[in-house]
């Protein structure tokens, strides 16, 4: 395929497969799809520079029409189909070609993206040609079986994870908000009590601000009554002295109506983790690899380790377990060049993100912070390098949760960090 000509693509509806099986009887084939969300494209490989141009499909509408032909085309031969892990656009064709029977491949984007060039000696990418590299990466034995599986435990999984995150980026945002609102009418207040303080955010909510709490005659029980345990009597009356000497701007109406719906909203995700954190604890109870991991990094973290890496038993190596989170570490060095070493970033972020948030629990541990604070003294001058020395922290709890879920070790921190202190287990999150 030397030419654009080449991939120009045929209707689907208007290919008849007796020409296309002439002389064919017997012969494998690999079938390249590419997916986008309004069409399909898919090429037929069957050897050495001998291609089919470009079927064209309408995604949904016409994925029926394609089952017909690739059915044909598969019986009394080899047939592999394979397309990219692009989103979700492609789920119904491949639900349709397992329930067909039909054996199902996936080849990586990356791959795909850097054998452009190789393929046809030219970098460009469009729909046809991607197709075809698809179908010969496939040919070549860089692909690996995908077939459509349903399951009920990792469905629920997925849904909990989602809804959690959501909440604590919405969370997020009502804390920014909050912040900016207090800054500028309370200044005082946070540097009594965190912005995240459960205390802080109902009296915001009931009050809207210092000027309401102030004018509460019983405002320092009601504060002691939220606070429980947790708020000493100094710390409320201190949160009270501060509302009534602010310095901050005085507020409006509907800037007290402001921060109380501000405060609101942020209860209201506090309250809805909390809810999807008991029900993650209700459905994962009973999982021996979740909780497993759970012991070295939390709950959740382990939960999102299974939701976007699946079951490290079907990983062949701590590595490559490591690779699929994007913590593997690439090099480009040439002559006396030296690059810097920097993780290749592969695979989904949330899973180097909650595995970030392990990591920095963890060098709070005894050992681990030892470890942590040497890594960082190497180069003192070097600005990244607290940054480097919790990435390393992160590498090396990438290949002991492959140990703790693949080959039901126990979670040691000191055969991680020689010096750490016995073999401690975290705290779930």
């Amino acid at each position: 395929m030397k030419k654009i000509r080449a991939y120009r693509a045929t209707p689907v509806k208007n290919i008849c497969l007796d020409p296309v099986l002439a002389d064919r009887e017997g012969q494998e084939v690999h079938v390249g799809l590419d997916v986008g969300k309004e069409h399909l494209f898919v090429v037929l490989r069957w050897g050495e520079s001998d291609f089919e141009r470009p079927w064209k499909v309408k995604n949904p509408f016409e994925i029926r029409n394609l089952m017909e032909l690739l059915v044909e085309l598969n019986r009394g031969r080899r047939m592999t189909v394979a397309l990219e892990p692009t989103g979700t656009y492609g789920d119904a064709a491949r639900q349709a070609f397992s329930d067909a029977g039909l054996r199902v491949h996936r080849v990586s984007p990356k791959a795909a993206h850097d054998y452009a060039e190789i393929f046809d000696g030219v970098p460009s990418k469009h729909d046809g040609k991607d197709a075809a590299i698809v179908a010969e990466l496939t040919a070549f034995g860089k692909s690996s079986g995908w077939p459509f599986e349903v399951s009920v435990f990792d469905e629920e999984l997925a849904y909990f994870i989602d809804g959690l995150e959501t909440q604590r980026r919405m969370l997020t945002m009502w804390y920014g908000r909050l912040e900016g609102q207090l800054a500028r009418h309370w200044p005082e207040a946070t540097n009594t009590l965190r912005l995240t303080s459960g205390v802080l955010l109902r009296s915001l909510a009931t009050y809207g601000g210092p000027g309401g709490l102030a004018a509460e005659e019983t405002a320092l029980e009601q504060l002691v009554k939220w606070g429980r345990s947790r708020l000493s009597q100094e710390k409320g009356e201190k949160l009270l002295a501060d509302a009534r000497d602010s310095v901050g701007v005085r507020q409006s109406a509907i800037n007290v109506r402001r921060l109380q719906e501000y405060a609101s909203e942020a209860l209201a995700c506090r309250r809805a983790v909390s809810v999807i954190t008991k029900q993650l604890q209700e459905l994962t109870a009973k999982h021996p690899v979740i909780q497993a991991q759970a012991l070295a990094v939390g709950l959740v973290t382990a939960s999102v380790l299974w939701v976007y890496l699946g079951d490290p038993r079907n990983y062949d190596s701590g590595f490559a377990y490591q690779k699929a989170m994007g913590l593997n570490l690439k090099v480009r060095s040439s002559g006396k060049y030296k690059g810097r070493l920097k993780i290749t970033k592969r695979g989904h972020s949330q899973v180097r993100r909650w595995l970030y948030f392990a990591a920095l629990r963890m060098i709070q541990q005894d050992g681990v912070k030892q470890w942590y604070e040497a890594k960082k003294a190497k180069n003192p001058a070097e600005r990244h390098e607290a940054k480097r020395g919790l990435i390393g922290v992160m590498r090396k709890l990438a290949l002991a949760l492959y140990q703790v879920g693949a080959c039901d070790k126990q979670f040691e921190v000191s055969l991680l960090f020689p010096g750490s202190v016995g073999s401690s287990q975290t705290k779930a999150a």
